[in-house]
C-alpha cells in the first residue's frame, strides 16, 4: 500500500465572495477555489502529511483543468480524475451572513461529477489505500450509485477501512427518499460514518446524536461519529459514548468545517491502522485523541473564508497532533 486515503465523489469549483453579509446578487467579486467535500478532504489529508488521491469526474473545460491542476499542486494524486466533454464542471457560489453561515447557489444540472461510472472504479488502485472515503452528493444517477457500491464492496473485500460522510444536501434531490434509500444501502457497509448533528434525523431516523450512534453501530458500523459544531463531537466505541470538545473559534465561514474534521480524523486512522481489522482493535484513548484533533482542525477551518483555505499543514497543528502523527511517515 502506498496511499493513505482515496476520496471518491464530487469535485466542484467554489466561488468565494469578496465580502460577507451579502446575498449573491450583491457580492462585488468572486474568487475560485477547490470545492466539493471529497476534494476538500483529499487536500486536507495531503496537507497533514498523508498520501491522498481523488477519484471523480470533472469537465473537459477550463474549470475542470483548474480543479485538476489545483489538486495536483496540493500533492493529491489525480491519476484517476477523468475529464469529460459530455458535461460541464459544477460550480457553486457561496454567500455568507454576518455570523459566517453560508448559502449556496449551484450551477450543476447534470454536471460532470454525476457521470461517475464503473470505469472510474479501479480495484487495484483502491487496494493501494488504507482508507476509501466517499459521500453521496454525486450519486444522482443509477450508474454513479452502482460505481460507488462497487468501490465500497471492493474496498471491504480487500479489508480496507471504508468511510462515509454523506454531506447531505436534501434540496439537491428531486425525491429525498432516493437519498434515504442510498444511505440505508451504503452506510451498513462502512467502517466509519461521520454525520453532522443536522443530518442525524434524516440519515438514521433518530432524534438525538447518541441514538444515531447506537443505530449505526447496530447496523454494523465500527466507528460512528457525530459532529456537533462548536460543541465538539461524539463517537461510540464498544458501547460507550465519548464526547470531545472543540476549541473556541472566531467564525468567518462555516463552509468545510466537517471536511476539516474528516480529513484530520482519516489522516490519523490511516496512519495508525493498516486495515479494518486493526481499527476494530483500537483503544478508546487513541480514538478520543484523534477526534479531539479533528475538532481542532475543523475549528481552524471556520476561521478562514472557504473550505480549503484554513486546512492546516502538519507543522501548523503540531501542538494538537496525536502522538503517533508526530514522527516521520511510515
Amino acid at each position: 500500500m502506498d496511499l493513505d486515503v482515496v476520496c471518491v465523489g464530487e469535485c466542484l469549483v467554489d466561488f468565494l465572495p469578496a465580502e460577507s453579509g451579502r446575498r449573491v446578487r450583491a457580492v462585488s467579486a468572486w474568487r475560485p477555489s477547490i470545492g466539493g467535500s471529497l476534494a476538500n478532504v483529499s487536500v486536507g489529508v495531503a496537507r497533514l502529511g498523508g498520501r491522498s488521491a481523488y477519484v471523480g469526474v470533472v469537465g473537459e473545460d477550463e474549470f475542470g483543468h483548474f480543479l485538476r491542476e489545483r489538486l495536483a499542486a496540493e500533492g493529491v494524486d489525480v491519476s484517476h480524475v477523468r475529464q469529460t466533454a459530455e458535461a460541464k464542471t459544477g460550480l457553486v457560489f457561496i454567500s455568507l451572513d454576518a455570523q459566517g453561515e453560508r448559502s449556496f447557489t449551484y450551477f450543476r444540472t447534470r454536471s460532470a461529477e454525476f457521470l461517475l461510472g464503473e470505469r472510474d472504479v479501479d480495484p487495484a488502485f483502491l487496494a493501494r489505500a488504507r482508507v476509501v472515503h466517499f459521500g453521496t452528493n454525486s450519486l444522482a444517477l443509477p450508474e454513479a450509485r452502482s460505481a460507488i457500491l462497487r468501490a465500497v464492496d471492493t474496498a471491504r473485500a480487500a479489508g480496507r477501512i471504508v468511510s462515509c460522510d454523506p454531506n447531505i444536501r436534501i434540496h439537491a434531490w428531486e425525491d429525498p427518499q432516493v437519498l434515504r434509500g442510498i444511505l440505508e444501502h451504503l452506510l451498513p457497509r462502512c467502517s466509519v460514518v461521520k454525520l453532522s448533528e443536522e443530518e442525524v434525523a434524516f440519515a438514521t431516523g433518530q432524534s438525538a446524536p447518541e441514538e444515531a450512534l447506537r443505530y449505526l453501530a447496530g447496523r454494523g458500523v465500527t466507528l460512528p461519529v457525530v459532529t456537533l459544531g462548536e460543541a465538539g463531537a461524539v463517537f461510540l466505541w464498544r458501547g460507550e459514548v465519548v464526547q470531545v470538545p472543540s476549541p473556541r473559534a472566531q467564525v468567518v465561514d462555516t463552509t468545510g468545517a466537517g471536511d476539516g474534521f474528516t480529513s484530520a480524523f482519516l489522516r490519523g486512522l490511516s496512519r495508525r491502522y493498516a486495515d479494518a481489522a486493526q481499527l476494530a482493535e483500537a483503544s478508546r484513548e487513541d480514538l478520543e485523541s484523534l477526534a479531539t484533533f479533528g475538532c481542532a482542525v475543523g475549528s481552524r477551518v471556520v476561521e478562514h473564508l472557504g473550505a480549503v483555505t484554513g486546512l492546516p499543514h502538519r507543522d501548523e497543528v503540531a501542538h494538537v497532533l496525536p502522538r503517533w502523527l508526530l514522527g516521520p511517515d511510515s
